[in-house]
C-alpha cells in the first residue's frame, strides 16, 4: 500500500511541475510573441534580437517571416539577416548554405559582396586545426579567391588575401607533416615526392630552403637503401637535388652537409661507371 502511495505522489508532482511549466510558458512573452499574428510587432521585435545578439529567439522568428514577406521588397532583407543568424550561433555550414542560397535568389542585390564574402568567411571559421582533414580550408580559400575575382575593388580584398594566406600556411603546414611521417618512417621515396609537390603548391615558401634540402636527403637516402640495380636512376635524382638545391642557396647552413651528400653521391656514381665498363 505503502509503495503505491509512493508512486502516486510522484506522478501527481510530475503532473503539478507540468502544469506550473505549462502555465509559466503560456505566460512567457517570447512565446506569446511567437504564437502571436501580429507581423507587424514581430518584424519589430526580431530586429531588436538581432541587433542584441540574440539569434536564437531571432532564427523562427525570421523563419516565419521570410514566409510572410514572401514576394515582398522585405523579403530580400530579412533572407540576407537570416543567413547572418546562422553565423551568428556558430552554425558556419547552415550561414554558408544561406548565404549561398541568398545569392541565388538575389544575385544582383545590395548585399550581395557581402553575402559573396561570408561564404568564403563562413568557411574560414570551419577551418580546423592542422592535425585534421583541411577540405573546409581549401573550400574557404576557393570561395575567397571567387570573392576577390568578382569585387576586386571590395573594400574586403586585403582582408581576403591575409586570411588566403593564413590557410595556405596551415595547408603547407599540413603537408609538410605528412612528408616529415614518410621520412620519419624511412619511406623516402613518397618523402621526396610529398617535398618536391610542395614546392610545387607553394612556391613562395618561407621553408624552402629546408625542404630542397630535405628533397636532396631523401633521394640520397632512397639510393642508399636501394637494390643495385635502381641506385644509379636515384643517386642521380640526388644530384640534381643537390644542383638544385646549391644554385638556389650557396650560403645555406645545410651547405656543408649537402656537399657531402653530394660527393658520396658522385663517388657511388662514379663506381657504378666502372662496373658497366
Amino acid at each position: 500500500m505503502q509503495a503505491m502511495n509512493t508512486v502516486f505522489m510522484r506522478a501527481l508532482a510530475g503532473f503539478l511541475l507540468l502544469i506550473t511549466f505549462l502555465t509559466i510558458s503560456s505566460c512567457d512573452p517570447y512565446q506569446k510573441l511567437l504564437k502571436s499574428s501580429d507581423y507587424k510587432m514581430k518584424y519589430e521585435k526580431v530586429k531588436e534580437f538581432y541587433n542584441e545578439g540574440q539569434y536564437e529567439k531571432a532564427l523562427p522568428l525570421f523563419e516565419e517571416l521570410m514566409g510572410i514577406y514572401k514576394g515582398t521588397k522585405d523579403a530580400e532583407k530579412l533572407y540576407y539577416y537570416y543567413a547572418f543568424c546562422h553565423f551568428g550561433t556558430e552554425d558556419y555550414l547552415s550561414a554558408s548554405h544561406y548565404f549561398k542560397t541568398f545569392l541565388t535568389a538575389y544575385p544582383r542585390s545590395i548585399y550581395a559582396e557581402e553575402a559573396q564574402f561570408m561564404i568564403g568567411y563562413s568557411y574560414y571559421k570551419m577551418s580546423p586545426q592542422t592535425t585534421l582533414e583541411q577540405a573546409n580550408t581549401q573550400k574557404a580559400i576557393d570561395a575567397l579567391q571567387m570573392f576577390i575575382n568578382a569585387y576586386p575593388n571590395s573594400s574586403r580584398i586585403a582582408q581576403s588575401n591575409n586570411l588566403i594566406d593564413e590557410l595556405r600556411q596551415k595547408l603547407e603546414t599540413k603537408a609538410l607533416s605528412a612528408a616529415d611521417l614518410y621520412y620519419k618512417l624511412k619511406s623516402y621515396k613518397a618523402a621526396a615526392t610529398s617535398y618536391r609537390n610542395i614546392l610545387l603548391e607553394f612556391p613562395d615558401t618561407k621553408q624552402k630552403e629546408e625542404i630542397m634540402f630535405k628533397v636532396l636527403k631523401a633521394y640520397y637516402l632512397l639510393a642508399i637503401n636501394s637494390i643495385e640495380t635502381k641506385k644509379r636512376e636515384r643517386f642521380l635524382l640526388a644530384v640534381d637535388a643537390f644542383d638544385e638545391f646549391a644554385e638556389q642557396f650557396p650560403a645555406s647552413k645545410y651547405y656543408r652537409e649537402a656537399e657531402k651528400i653530394y660527393s658520396t653521391c658522385t663517388d657511388n656514381l662514379s663506381k657504378s661507371n666502372e662496373n658497366v665498363q
